[in-house]
């Protein structure tokens, strides 16, 4: 079954590739790659856009509305009789995201035209956001009454009023960018929710943090039903600062907990630890994680410069200078390492808390800060991790060498960055979003592929790569903030939707694909991230409903 299915969705790639070969299309915004000076906040590489296109809501411009709606849909929605003789749903989730076979799919080699799919500006004042846009299904957009991998998915952004202005939820649609509603909850304006099945009702939530001061901060932990009712609230003694949330089944016990900086709640808000250490910049933004570091079987929670087990005992902690961590295999030992990225450099950690590299400050920038991603980028089946630092963004091998490092000018804050093939051809594109600009970088020579204009004091946000209209082929989603010439919300599509699929879920900052299933279920046995795909923070393709393993 799974080899037809693959059959069937390339099948539907050649299909989407003559039917959308108009190449004259002139009704969106498209990028290329010519190079601007960083901090230039002209539109660079880009024409004119046209007008063809429905506002799809207050506030939001479809740039192209029809976006190959009327094209195939890949991998979802089929029967198909498997070995058993049985139906195969494949709205349904058929695995845990795994990298189960290789990938067989590739794009036609000029296939990074990118163009502006949709926008939207915010509402009611509600114009800035500096947080990871997350991507799950939410919504019943098919009116089957169910909410799954048929339904469109649904992009949850952050966004606040102003600086130190409480900030609210927004669900819009992933095809069109229409608002589905709005939270009026009021949540900390930098701090990153997650989205999951945190009950086991089969429907996701949304996590937060909240009981914020001004949007600055926040003291509580509130969830929300998939359609934005509130569930509870839980005030944390002690947490400050903007904080990432994350969820993970730390002691496979089927019941989800919530980490958020310092603190393990459980799935109904009660808290469960509250550790000794935290791990983030000066200790006011964190990003932390889940991993079986020790190879228990179990999950560890990992701060960065410490990890917990899961019942609040120490793994390991240290005493080098905090910072936010990303866990892969990038030595290729077998075993996960932890890249430290804090205020001056970074360190690696190995699996059991030694330090093995650093600090150390390869460019010479004054500021670092910014959680790393880890992927195979040039296509050599190890992977590299990519850091921001204030004026680069740069690929590293697993020992700190540099392989290429691109000028970007990021002064403001802690932006990360993500990566994607978007091609098929085993070289991975390198993403990341600055004060003024989206970048697309070739992951084998760090080349310019794609620039487009933005702008943020770059906070905790990132761009992210997800099928967010599921239409078979992956799109780009970026933020903006504190810049009125850019819409809060931008899409990026293919010109003529060739980029190979991407899974249809992103839902929290230490995304890794086998944290959470598409359909946003949290399993109760997370499987060893760095002896499968070996990713952090990016994205997996999939081809016949199922995560596939790139080919290096």
């Amino acid at each position: 079954m799974v080899e037809m299915a693959r059959f069937r969705a390339l099948a539907a790639l050649v299909t989407v590739v003559c039917a959308c070969g108009d190449a004259s299309r002139s009704d969106e915004t498209t990028f290329d790659g010519s190079a601007e000076s960083p901090g230039d906040t002209s539109s660079g590489g880009t024409t004119t856009p046209g007008t063809t296109g429905t506002a799809a809501s207050t506030g939001s411009e479809s740039v192209d509305d029809s976006s190959g709606a009327d094209g195939p849909i890949f991998d979802v929605g089929m029967q198909e009789t498997g070995e058993s003789g049985g139906p195969v749903d494949i709205c349904k989730v058929g695995d845990d995201g795994d990298g189960s076979g290789p990938c067989r799919m590739q794009a036609p080699a000029d296939s990074f035209a990118p163009v502006l799919q949709w926008s939207w500006a915010g509402q009611d004042g509600f114009d800035d956001s500096i947080v990871t846009p997350l991507v799950a299904n939410l919504t019943d957009d098919n009116a089957d009454g169910e909410i799954d991998l048929c339904d469109t998915p649904d992009i949850l952004v952050t966004v606040n009023a102003g600086t130190c202005a409480d900030a609210h939820l927004f669900l819009l649609d992933g095809a069109t960018g229409t608002l589905h509603f709005e939270i009026a909850t009021p949540v900390a304006r930098a701090s990153t929710p997650a989205i999951g099945d945190i009950d086991g009702d089969g429907l996701p939530e949304i996590v937060a943090q909240t009981g914020s001061s001004n949007g600055c901060s926040g003291n509580s932990v509130s969830a929300f039903e998939h359609d934005g009712a509130p569930k509870w609230t839980t005030p944390i003694p002690g947490l400050a600062g903007e904080h990432a949330v994350a969820l993970a089944d730390l002691d496979n016990d089927d019941d989800v907990e919530i980490l958020i900086n310092h603190a393990v709640l459980d799935q109904d808000g009660g808290i469960v630890q509250n550790l000794a250490d935290t791990g983030g910049d000066s200790f006011y933004w964190t990003s932390t994680a889940a991993a079986d570091l020790d190879d228990d079987g179990d999950l560890e929670v990992v701060l960065g410069r410490s990890a917990f087990h899961h019942d609040g005992t120490p793994l390991f902690t240290s005493d080098i200078a905090p910072g936010h961590p990303a866990i892969g295999d990038i030595d290729a030992d077998g075993l996960p390492e932890i890249i430290l990225i804090q205020s001056t450099g970074f360190s690696i950690l190995e699996h059991d808390g030694t330090l093995k590299l650093g600090p150390v400050n390869p460019t010479g920038d004054s500021d670092w800060r910014r959680p790393a991603t880890i992927h195979d980028l040039d296509g050599d089946d190890v992977s590299e991790f990519a850091v921001s630092s204030s004026n680069h963004y740069t690929s590293f091998e697993g020992n700190a060498t540099v392989n290429w490092s691109a000028p970007v000018a990021d002064l403001s804050g802690l932006a990360s960055g993500t990566a994607f093939d978007f091609l098929g051809d085993s070289v991975a594109e390198a993403i990341y979003a600055d004060e003024t600009q989206l970048w697309v970088f070739d992951g084998l020579t760090g080349a310019v592929q794609m620039q487009a204009p933005r702008g943020s004091i770059t906070i905790i946000e990132y761009p992210v790569v997800a099928d967010v209209d599921n239409d078979g082929s992956a799109e780009i989603v970026v933020v903006t903030n504190h810049n009125d010439a850019h819409p809060v919300v931008q899409v990026f599509r293919d010109e003529m939707d060739r980029w190979i699929q991407a899974r249809r879920i992103w839902n929290q900052h230490t995304y890794h694909v086998t944290n959470v299933r598409e359909d946003a279920t949290i399993p109760q046995f997370e499987a060893p991230h760095w002896t499968l795909l070996n990713t952090f923070r990016t994205n997996a393709q999939i081809e016949g409903g199922s995560v596939c393993r790139p080919e290096g």
